[in-house]
Order: structure tokens, then C-alpha cells, then sequence
């Protein structure tokens, strides 16, 4: 059987076999991705895990635009090379951004000389925050991102826990950890004889919010209070 770690690995895999059980990791609704026929009964020789994290995408904005009020101007960096995923979040940041009255910065990145310039773009432009997309390539160069972000002083906002736990200021998402724990359990199911036609696909349930309140104090922030109440998680 296959374990499909992306959007893009999971429709590679469903465009070679029919037949070798797939359990995915979709970053939004698997059926409209064409993954699945539903999402109780997926149909086919794939099931997975819907964990919302595209889906996310405006209300990611909005705690950003609650940690830095003043914003006007918001940079949103995604990764060109993965076209499905990038479509999905400039759409609905694009939509967000316009019922909030923020002006948007697109900032395409595919490799680390690319993520560089960008940044250096930001001399320029002065936007008032970052939107990091989500993406395998970012969250690779979540230490570049971070460090980029220190350096010009820009308050930042990320799709997982990876980044404010080495320094970035926020991050909202899925429980990436309980993902991959509902994927080891949907594996073994299927190795244990189990369908992928007649397991249905699970709706991630568990969203974390997370601040690094030293990173917060370093740009100068004060993180507010309803912020506070509601995070699960405060680094200091």
C-alpha cells in the first residue's frame, strides 16, 4: 500500500494505480480534489485524512490582522511549483483580505535564492506582515523563514507549530502530529484487510494555536489578551 504525504503525492499515486490501497493527507476537501467519490464512502482504492489546513486560510488571517491591528499591507509568500495548493490559498486569503480592507502582496518562492529575494523585496515594499502558505518546500525552510522574518522585523504567521516552536511569532492549523496518527491507524486497518472503498475519510478535528511570545516582545507586540485566552499553546 501507498502512504501519500501531499496533495501532489496523492494525486500521483491515484493517476498510476487503481488497485494498491492509498491513504492521503489532503490539505482541503478530498472530493473536490478528486481523491474520493464522498467522503463516507471514498469509492475507490484511496482514503485519507482531510486536515483542513487550506480551509484555515482566512481565519489564519484574521488572528494575524488581531496580533498586528495596524496592518494594512500583508505579504503572502507561496510556492509557485505546487500550483494546487497555491491556487486554493491566494484565492481565499484574496477573499479574506478584501472583507478585512488589507491591501495583498503576493510573493512567490520555489527555492531558497527565491525565498531570499523575496525578502529583500520587503525593503522595498515595507508590508506590514507575512502570510506563509502552506506548503512542503516552506515548511522545509522553516528555518530560513524564521530567521528571514527576525531579521526584517516582520510579524509572521504559519500554517503549523514547526515554525513558532524555533522562533516564528504564530501559527494556526491542524494537529499535524494526530494526522499522522490517524494515517498509521488507516494503514494499519487496510494491511489488516481492511477496504479503503468503505473507511471513510476523517475530518481532522484538533486545531492548535500557537505564539511565541518572546518573538512577539522582539518585534515590539503586545499579544492581546483574547489571544492569549484562547491559544493552546504560549511560548516563552
Amino acid at each position: 500500500m501507498i502512504a501519500a504525504g501531499s496533495n501532489i503525492v496523492a494525486l500521483a499515486v491515484k493517476a498510476t494505480t487503481t488497485t494498491i490501497p492509498i491513504v492521503f493527507i489532503a490539505t482541503e476537501d478530498p472530493v473536490k480534489l478528486g481523491f474520493v467519490a464522498s467522503l463516507a464512502r471514498p469509492g475507490g482504492n484511496a482514503t485519507g485524512i482531510n486536515f483542513f489546513s487550506g480551509e484555515l486560510t482566512a481565519k489564519r488571517l484574521e488572528l494575524l490582522r488581531e496580533m498586528v491591528p495596524a496592518a494594512t499591507r500583508v505579504a503572502v509568500l507561496v510556492n509557485p511549483a505546487n500550483a494546487m495548493t497555491t491556487e486554493s490559498t491566494l484565492r481565499d486569503v484574496q477573499s479574506a483580505a478584501r472583507a478585512m480592507g488589507l491591501q495583498i502582496q503576493v510573493v512567490n518562492a520555489s527555492t531558497s535564492h527565491e525565498i531570499n529575494a523575496g525578502f529583500a523585496t520587503f525593503l522595498r515594499e515595507r508590508p506590514d506582515a507575512l502570510f506563509v502558505g502552506l506548503d512542503v518546500f516552506l515548511s522545509n525552510r522553516r528555518a530560513q523563514l524564521v530567521n528571514l522574518a527576525s531579521r526584517y522585523t516582520l510579524p509572521a504567521t504559519f500554517a503549523n507549530r514547526d515554525f513558532p516552536e524555533i522562533g516564528g511569532l504564530m501559527s494556526y492549523g491542524s494537529d499535524i502530529k494526530d494526522v499522522y496518527r490517524q494515517v498509521g491507524v488507516y494503514v494499519g486497518r487496510i494491511l489488516k484487510g481492511a477496504k479503503p472503498a468503505e473507511l471513510p475519510v476523517v475530518q481532522s478535528s484538533k486545531f492548535e494555536l500557537v505564539i511565541n511570545a518572546e518573538t512577539a516582545r522582539m518585534l515590539g507586540l503586545t499579544v492581546p489578551p483574547t489571544l492569549l485566552a484562547t491559544a493552546d499553546e504560549v511560548i516563552e
